[in-house]
This record gives C-alpha cells, sequence and structure tokens, in this order.
C-alpha cells in the first residue's frame, strides 16, 4: 500500500511554532495532526524525532516540485 507522510513548521499568530503532520494513502487527502510550540527548538527536536521515526519505517525524502 502506498502512503505518504509530511511534517512542516509554521509561525503562528501568537509567537508559537506549529508542527504540522498530513498522512494517508497516496491520491487521498489524509489526516491532518497539529502541534504546537512555545519555542522553536522544541519544534525542530519533534519534527526530527518524528522523521528518524518514519525513516526507519521505510518513508524516503520526496521534494516535491512545482507543476
Amino acid at each position: 500500500m502506498r502512503r505518504f507522510y509530511a511534517l512542516s513548521t509554521q509561525p503562528t499568530l501568537f509567537g508559537e511554532i506549529s508542527l504540522i503532520r498530513n498522512w494517508g494513502r497516496i491520491g487521498s487527502s489524509g489526516k491532518t495532526m497539529v502541534q504546537t510550540f512555545d519555542g522553536s527548538a522544541e519544534a525542530i527536536e519533534a519534527f526530527v524525532r518524528l522523521e528518524r521515526a518514519k525513516r526507519r519505517r521505510g518513508y524516503a525524502v520526496m521534494d516535491e516540485k512545482p507543476s
């Protein structure tokens, strides 16, 4: 089964950082989870931890190319 997992960070209006996770089957919109952190260091640490875990499970990095 072909799946995707996307991670991104985005600042909030209140000076916090949100870690946005999107996952599901390729061809579907999937599910989204937003986790908010007070500092950027915490958000980056969570991002790196999740990326490592997903790579161990076989996910590969794909750069999105504009059409």
